[in-house]
C-alpha cells in the first residue's frame, strides 16, 4: 500500500516536473536512507543528469510561450518517467504489483501533465513573465514537499496528490469550455462582418443626416 501511495504522488508530480522527482528521491535515499527508494535513483550518474536537466527545465519553465514548447516536448517524457519510477518503486514485487504500479505512475503523470500543460497555454494567452514564473516556482515549491511528504507519509501524500489532481482537472474542463465559448464568440462575429461588407448584402438604413 505505501509503495503505491508513494507511486501515485511520485506519479502526480512527475506529470509537473519529472526531473525533481528523480532529485527528491535520490538524494533523500543517498543523504536519508529512505526505504523503499531504489539504490537506482540514487546513483551519482543518474542524479547528475537529473540535475542538468533539471536546471534547463527550471529556466525554460519560465518564459511564455517556450514553456508551452517545453511541455509538448515533455508529453512522451513525464508519462514515461511516472511510469518507471512507478516500476523501480515496487521492486521486487510479482509482476502484477509492478504493472500496477507502473501503469498508475505513467497514467498520474499523463493527467498531471496535461493539467500542467493546459494551464500554462491560459497563462500564455496574456504572455507575461510574472504569472509564468509565480506559475512555476509555485509548481516547483509543490512538487518538492509533495515529494519530500510522500517519503515519510505517503497515504497522506497520496491523499493530496489526488485532492491536487481533481481539482487540476474540474479547472482544465472549465477552462477548455470558456475557450471554446469564446473562439465560438469570435467566429460568430467574423462571419457577421463578412456578411455585412459582402457586396451581395441588403443595404442598410440611409445616414440620418439625409
Amino acid at each position: 500500500m505505501d509503495s503505491l501511495a508513494l507511486t501515485f504522488s511520485s506519479g502526480w508530480a512527475s506529470g509537473v516536473n519529472a526531473y525533481l522527482v528523480v532529485l527528491v528521491l535520490g538524494i533523500g535515499h543517498r543523504v536519508g536512507g529512505v526505504d523503499g527508494v531504489p539504490d537506482s535513483l540514487a546513483r551519482w550518474d543518474v542524479l547528475a543528469v537529473a540535475g542538468f536537466l533539471y536546471a534547463f527545465e527550471f529556466v525554460a519553465d519560465k518564459i511564455p510561450y517556450i514553456d508551452s514548447t517545453w511541455d509538448a516536448i515533455s508529453t512522451f517524457i513525464r508519462p514515461t518517467a511516472g511510469a518507471v519510477i512507478g516500476l523501480l518503486l515496487a521492486g521486487d514485487a510479482d509482476s502484477v504489483t509492478q504493472a500496477l504500479n507502473a501503469t498508475v505512475g505513467g497514467g498520474t503523470a499523463l493527467a498531471s501533465h496535461l493539467v500542467k500543460a493546459g494551464g500554462r497555454l491560459a497563462i500564455n494567452s496574456s504572455p507575461e513573465p510574472v504569472t509564468n514564473v509565480t506559475a512555476s516556482v509555485v509548481e516547483d515549491v509543490v512538487v518538492l514537499v509533495l515529494v519530500a511528504l510522500a517519503i515519510q507519509h505517503p497515504v497522506a501524500a497520496a491523499s493530496i496528490a489526488a485532492v491536487l489532481l481533481v481539482l487540476g482537472l474540474g479547472m482544465l474542463v472549465l477552462a477548455i469550455k470558456v475557450v471554446r465559448r469564446g473562439w465560438r464568440r469570435m467566429r460568430d462575429r467574423r462571419a457577421r462582418t463578412r456578411t455585412s461588407a459582402s457586396p451581395g448584402a441588403p443595404p442598410g438604413p440611409p445616414p440620418p443626416w439625409t
